[in-house]
């Protein structure tokens, strides 16, 4: 039951994910309905549009004592309920501002939801799976975008809005039931003294009564040292310190939310003035997300997290070199919309195999139990920091530079991303969250 039973668990976590996906997706093909109902001015569209990312930048920060105080499933069980109630408000805001109140609210879900799920996940289950199991929250998040594409498409005929955002009420009510029916934590449990707890849960999600070996050796990782907050910045843990805050920066940095968020005017610049074929393309990006994200979980625990970030931080580098290029020399017009959708669909593969599911598996491997909630708060934080940066820099950046010159920025942040996850970056495959511990604590953590 063991081995079958920790995959439920991950599943269900993960449907997190699922609603963090596409709660952010879905206002792409919403938002031109929103603009002619509200008529709304530049400023309120990008309040709508931003206000999931204030309010997953405020959450974020908090979540990692929210779920060392409550629980990880306490935790993931409310953002269920807060997923359903700013779906619902937002989807039957009466003016703007409850409209983006409702989104406002949908973005303290998801910024406690995309700290609090891999977390979950990653104490319950055992190494050999680790990486494929947390990756599948990476999984589901693609999955929602993807989703959120089709359902706007659905809707987009009458014009229906409304049913686009509210529907996110599903995957919440599922993802709120689910909790339900699944156990705390066993390392939160022990550190919260309830051992007796700690154990049955540790059997239930290993399928075994042998779990001693295990057991002894979370308590022994939480009796070295009481850890606080000032312990994150500790000599033994710098190199975990930078790794989990430099991909944190490099996946936001390297321009993945340009695509995501802007893929429509991309192609408009490449020469595919049809808002079909946009659209089309559009979903084409959301479907390469998906594929390349299975194919990470087949890998990420067969051939390690260093080798998938070095080959997607080069297939990155070179397809972000290849649109940039394009552009800047002026290539015919049907070499721009070949390369403006093939380089966008290249890069979106590679970076589904690399940054996109290994910072959050590494972030959640790489801390001490006893400080893990905050050092992976604050790595998050610093992703949904960077993505907000991003996000209102992109527009602009691109009205002044142009494409070509923009996505050469983008494409030498890769470069420094690539430098970043040779020289820094270790492997953690195959080893437990405590042995990862006490290499830190010899000095050993490194490539």
């Amino acid at each position: 039951m063991g081995s079958n039973f920790v995959y439920l668990v991950a599943a269900i976590a993960a449907l997190s994910g699922l609603l963090f996906g596409y709660d952010t997706g879905v206002i792409s093909g919403a938002l031109p309905f929103i603009k002619n109902q509200f008529t709304l001015s530049a400023e309120g569209e990008g309040m709508v549009v931003s206000g999931v990312l204030f309010g997953a930048t405020f959450s974020s920060m908090v979540s990692g004592s929210l779920t060392d105080k409550f629980g990880r499933k306490k935790v993931l069980l409310t953002t269920a309920l807060l997923f359903a109630a700013g779906s619902i408000l937002a989807a039957y805001a009466p003016a703007v501002n409850m409209l983006v109140l409702g989104r406002v609210i949908l973005g303290l879900a998801i910024g406690v939801a995309s700290f609090a799920a891999p977390l979950y996940i990653a104490e319950m289950s055992p190494p050999k799976v680790r990486g494929t199991l947390v990756a599948m929250n990476q999984l589901a998040i693609v999955t929602g975008i993807l989703l959120s594409y089709l359902i706007d498409y659905v809707f987009s005929a009458n014009g229906d809005w409304h049913s686009m955002i509210v529907l996110g009420t599903v995957p919440a009510v599922l993802l709120a039931l689910g909790m339900l029916t699944l156990p705390e934590s066993p390392r939160w449990l022990l550190v919260n003294q309830q051992e007796d707890k700690a154990s049955e849960v540790l059997k239930k999600v290993r399928g075994t009564d042998d779990v001693s070996e295990e057991f002894d050796e979370i308590r022994t990782s939480l009796e070295q040292e009481k850890g606080d907050w000032r312990e994150f910045f500790a000599p033994h843990l710098r190199a975990a310190l930078i790794v989990g805050v430099g991909l944190g920066a490099f996946q936001q940095f390297t321009g993945i939310n340009t695509v995501i968020y802007y893929a429509p005017k991309i192609y408009k610049a490449a020469g595919l003035t049809s808002d079909s074929v946009g659209i089309m393309a559009t979903a084409g990006v959301g479907l390469v997300n998906l594929i390349m994200t299975i194919v990470s979980l087949v890998l990420i625990d067969r051939v390690g997290r260093r080798p998938l970030l070095i080959v997607g931080n080069i297939g990155m580098l070179l397809s972000l070199g290849a649109l940039s290029l394009t552009f800047l020399f002026n290539a015919s017009a049907e070499t721009l919309k070949f390369v403006g959708i093939g380089s966008t669909f290249v890069y979106v593969g590679f970076f589904a195999i690399s940054l996109g599911p290994v910072f959050w598996v590494m972030i959640s491997e790489i801390y001490p139990l006893r400080i893990r909630g905050f050092a992976m708060a604050m790595a998050t934080a610093l992703s949904w920091l960077s993505n907000m940066i991003v996000s209102y820099s992109f527009p602009v950046v691109l009205d002044k530079f142009g494409i070509g010159a923009t996505f050469g920025g983008y494409a030498l942040i890769t470069l420094a991303s690539l430098i970043f996850c040779m020289k820094l970056v270790p492997e953690t495959k195959g080893l437990s969250l405590e042995s990862i511990e006490n290499q830190e604590r010899k000095g050993a953590f490194h490539t």
